[in-house]
């Protein structure tokens, strides 16, 4: 052990200077914190070196990573989830007599007394980085929890599931859950593992025989499992008491919501049953009501199309779409864009069906069929609540459209989404709904039009030369690719085999200049408008997907299958 102060091996072994170091410590004085807290809130160090600062004064070993699958079971089960989390323990394994455990406060003797009566033996702590305590906690009791198959023999011979699936409370966190009832079991592992794999959406499918289970990731439906059949009463009834659904309701389509906390994420869920030939479909969105919402430049949106979106979104009144197909991330580019503007001194008021995430600062109010709150109604009402930012979630309708080019024409920054393909087909949709061309020419700041490409995955994506076949369906020549290589999906364990993890946005912005105005008050067609807008340097969306192919980021197939080939290129002369 270390004799000298925090403050003094901090000084020696990381890059604190000593007037930094005198305003820390007035930090700790004034707000009663412990030095190394002080030091992270002015941002000053990285929670790393405060450990490692940590364990050369306690003479505690630092570790820089935790090997989940070498810990042994009997440990975890010997150690409540809820006592780990909440100090941030977890053991690692036995060794020469003691149990070596990882921690991140070494000073923390209360918890190492506890763990000393819990195993009867001595206890030798290492240090370790929060994140990597927590991840590993979550890891080890979602193993501890048992796999699928061994959930589901569990509901072999189980009677009177349907009233089981009723009287057993919902639990606040799922891993914390310690009901033996194997229907409570399948559906929490259900949703874990969904959440594990980063799933969108779960799939829940009765056929004649047997029940399918399949998950969307990164935009693609996977098989999972298929429990027994005599069990698809019992799932349903589970799920729709989660979601304050009515149990005896089964003819009818039924919509609802369930709110839950897992792995220590809030996790919001919307259910959606849907009456099929051999029972209810049930399929839930998932939504991770923790993760922070991304930022336009976190979106895949680089150099001048982020400065060209930043212009749009931060305009004192307009228009701006965001058009693509469903699932392609146009809420999300919304969000984004709302976070850029959020401030104190800007009201922004969004109409949404429904609200998928909260943002702090932002009133949000969301339609409501059933007592004639549509986009239309909400938009009149939101409008007397003096707004400067108006987001509409979707402009389905002529009434809606009139009344966001009215908003636009009178103050207002109005950003809503279409379901178009491409960027110049926006206008023609507006102008079939019935406005007219010279309303949408004052009005119209800019369209993006967007795609999500799956990105390949760094463990096992392989390099190879492009043929001419492929050069061509890109439209470019061998001297512009350089002598770069392209990436191809290959598939291993950690992308489920399939080449790929994660989604990427690709962009197509399309900006109303004076020439596209002119177009659009002539009412010409949309290839017309998409035309000049390339000679005006618009980057088309296949264009954008073969930027992501040259830097090795997705495939060619990938790109090719999401983004149209664009013929107006070839019309340019």
């Amino acid at each position: 052990m270390d004799s000298r102060s925090l403050g003094e091996i901090l000084l020696e072994y990381t890059s604190i200077t000593p007037q930094q170091l005198d305003e820390a410590l007035v930090v700790q004085r004034e707000k009663g914190f412990k030095l190394g807290e002080a030091v992270l809130q002015l941002r000053f160090l990285r929670p790393e070196d405060i450990l490692k600062a940590l364990s050369i004064q306690a003479g505690i070993p630092f570790t820089n990573e935790i090997k989940t699958d070498e810990i042994p079971s009997e440990l975890i089960s010997l150690v409540p989830i809820n006592y780990a989390k909440k100090n941030e323990i977890i053991p690692l394994r036995k060794e020469e007599g003691n149990i070596v455990v990882a921690m991140t406060d070494p000073t923390n003797h209360a918890a190492l007394d506890d763990l000393n009566l819990i195993f009867d033996q001595p206890i030798r702590p290492v240090i370790a980085n929060s994140q990597q305590v927590l991840d590993a906690i979550n890891v080890c009791y979602n193993r501890k929890a048992g796999s699928d198959q061994a959930v589901m023999s569990d509901l072999g011979d189980e009677e009177n599931l349907d009233q089981m699936a009723q009287e057993l409370e919902e639990v606040k966190d799922l891993l914390d859950a310690s009901d033996e009832a194997p229907i409570i079991r399948l559906v929490n592992q259900l949703l874990f593992q969904g959440v594990k794999q980063k799933a969108s959406d779960i799939h829940i499918e009765p056929f004649e025989k047997e029940i399918v289970v399949r998950y969307r990731i990164d935009g693609v439906l996977y098989d999972i499992m298929h429990p027994p059949k005599k069990a698809q009463n019992s799932i349903l009834s589970r799920i729709k008491i989660m979601s304050n659904l009515n149990i005896a309701e089964k003819r009818l389509p039924q919509d609802g919501r369930i709110r839950i906390k897992l792995a220590g994420k809030d996790i919001d869920i919307r259910v959606s049953t849907l009456p099929t030939s051999f029972g209810e479909s049930v399929v839930m969105r998932l939504l991770d009501r923790s993760k922070v919402l991304l930022t336009l430049d976190t979106l895949g949106i680089l150099g001048e199309k982020l400065k060209i979106i930043r212009e749009l979104v931060h305009s004192s009144h307009g228009i701006v779409l965001v058009t693509g197909p469903t699932g392609s991330g146009k809420t999300t580019t919304l969000y984004a864009a709302l976070t850029e503007i959020n401030a104190p001194d800007i009201k922004i008021i969004t109409v949404e069906d429904p609200v998928e995430y909260q943002i702090p600062g932002i009133n949000q109010t969301q339609v409501n069929a059933k007592i004639d709150m549509t986009f239309a109604s909400s938009l009149r009402a939101i409008l007397r609540q003096d707004p400067d930012v108006v987001m509409i979630g979707e402009i389905r309708d002529k009434e809606t459209a009139e009344i966001a080019i009215q908003a636009s024409l009178t103050g207002h920054l109005v950003l809503s989404t279409l379901h178009t393909n491409d960027s110049a087909s926006s206008i023609a949709r507006l102008i079939d709904m019935g406005m007219e061309p010279f309303l949408i020419a004052s009005s119209l700041l800019g369209i993006v039009a967007q795609r999500l490409v799956r990105t390949l995955c760094k463990e096992c994506a392989e390099p190879y030369e492009p043929d001419d076949v492929v050069l061509e369906q890109l439209g470019i020549t061998r001297e512009q690719l350089g002598g770069r290589l392209f990436y191809k999906a290959v598939g291993c364990h950690s992308c489920l085999e399939t080449g790929y993890s994660g989604r990427c946005g690709v962009h197509e912005i399309l900006v109303t200049n004076d020439e596209i105005r002119a177009l659009i008050i002539k009412n010409v067609d949309a290839m017309t408008i998409k035309r000049a807008a390339m000679k005006s340097g618009l980057k088309t969306l296949r264009e954008s997907g073969l930027d992501l192919v040259l830097e090795g980021k997705s495939s060619v197939d990938e790109v090719l299958s999401l983004t149209q080939e664009d013929i107006a290129r070839d019309s340019i002369t």
